[in-house]
């Protein structure tokens, strides 16, 4: 079975080499690129079609978030996951990311092996979204203006048990959290999650927190 293939995109090429190592040592992960800037990136994502994109956010040409944007946007880097790694832990970059199309969200800080976890847990669909980065995007939503009234048309076709599991999701509980509240089996809150994905044409759990509190599902406090 072939490993996961990561696009390392960082501006410091210190960094880069360290994480090309800690990655390629380790079993089932493979580096098969490097890029220096934002244009790099999306380009040789592009071309290399890697599994994942360790994408930090400031770099020169373009920066994470807009790479992001051009990588999680176009149809042929559609299946591309991106994990933005970064030094800053500011709620604005927060939100963009997502927004952008990423998958999870880490600090440069994180242990080694949490890293490693991280971009085996969005090479495999799932989002990363600790609670403590759903409460940042919680906390940006209570920035922005109310939901319009097109969100309540957005939730059309999804059924009422759906809207509890969104409902859920957008409150930042785990998957086990909601088997706990609803009492329903994994498998079930899984297939709900599948068809909560499709219905909103998400690409992650991510983007389900967004639509959570973007339809008003989901309202701060």
């Amino acid at each position: 079975m072939t490993g996961v293939r990561v696009l390392i995109a960082d501006d410091q090429q210190l960094l880069r080499a360290s994480f090309a190592v800690l990655i390629g040592t380790t079993p089932g992960l493979e580096v098969v690129g490097e890029a220096g800037n934002g244009l790099q990136a999306v380009e040789q994502a592009t071309t290399l079609r890697p599994d994942v994109v360790l994408m930090d956010i400031r770099m020169p040409e373009l920066d994470g978030i807009e790479a992001t944007r051009r990588i999680c946007g176009e149809p042929a880097t559609a299946g591309v996951r991106v994990l933005i790694l970064t030094t800053f832990d500011l709620d604005a970059y927060v939100f963009s990311a997502l927004r952008a199309g990423a998958s999870g969200f880490l600090l440069k800080d994180t242990p080694p092996g949490d890293l490693l976890s991280a971009i085996r847990v969005v090479a495999g669909g799932e989002a990363l979204l600790a609670p403590s980065v759903t409460r940042r995007l919680i906390g940006e939503f209570a920035r922005q203006p109310q939901p319009r009234q097109r969100s309540a048309r957005s939730l059309n076709g999804i059924t009422a048990r759906e809207r509890e599991v969104l409902k859920l999701i957008g409150q930042g509980l785990s998957n086990t959290e909601i088997t706990e509240h609803l009492i329903v089996s994994m498998a079930t809150v899984k297939t709900h999650i599948g068809q909560l994905l499709a219905k909103l044409h998400a690409r992650d759990r991510a983007q389900l927190v967004i639509a959570a509190y973007e339809s008003g599902l989901v309202t701060v406090g």
